[in-house]
């Protein structure tokens, strides 16, 4: 249900995107890292029935539950009020994310965008360090991206990847804003743009 709501959002929003770019707009959004965001925040968690042992072992928030769960309560709202209605739903908690990642191919994929622009930039790619800690049922990581041997980004997840994803969504915001410094650099003083006019 979710993935059709997606990709038929995408197919009427986005008409002159080709087949392989919503493919790519889909998988930015429909995934488990997305999806167990958007339960958390929603507070899925608190209403999922568990046995002792995924309640004893943090269940609650594990992202593939999560997840799952999420796509349940799409089910349920479709079963109970129809397409519009799940769709809706969809739209709702994912419509920005869509946008953002229909933005441009790859959009929601922060690491190779950073990849990209840091081997154009300095000829080399971004440098991670990952550590983890915390119990097996409850693990967290923490990531930290280096470029050119500076220390750009850090970020969090449950698993390596989404902690690298994150340390590397912090660093394109480094790189974004001192870009956008840079161009106000090069356009001189306020004053001589006004004579300029």
């Amino acid at each position: 249900m979710l993935g059709l709501v997606v990709a038929d959002h995408c197919y009427r929003s986005y008409p002159g995107s080709s087949e392989g770019d919503m493919a790519q707009v889909r998988a930015a959004v429909v995934n488990t890292s997305v999806l167990a965001e958007v339960a958390a925040q929603l507070g899925v968690g608190d209403a999922v029935r568990l046995g002792r042992g995924e309640e004893s072992s943090g269940g609650r928030s594990k992202s593939s539950i999560l997840a799952d769960s999420f796509e349940a309560v799409i089910g349920a709202c479709y079963l109970d009020g129809g397409w519009d209605a799940a769709r809706t739903l969809v739209l709702d908690h994912l419509g920005e994310r869509i946008a953002a990642a229909a933005a441009g191919p790859g959009a929601g994929d922060h690491k190779t965008r950073l990849q990209e622009r840091v081997v154009h930039m300095h000829g080399q790619a971004p440098r991670y360090e990952v550590v983890g800690s915390g119990p097996d049922h409850d693990r967290r990581f923490t990531a930290r991206v280096y470029v050119a041997g500076d220390l750009l980004g850090r970020g969090t997840g449950r698993s390596k990847k989404d902690a690298e994803q994150s340390a590397a969504r912090a660093a394109w915001k480094v790189l974004g804003e001192s870009k956008t410094r840079e161009d106000s650099a090069s356009l001189g003083p306020p004053e001589a743009l006004a004579s300029d006019a």
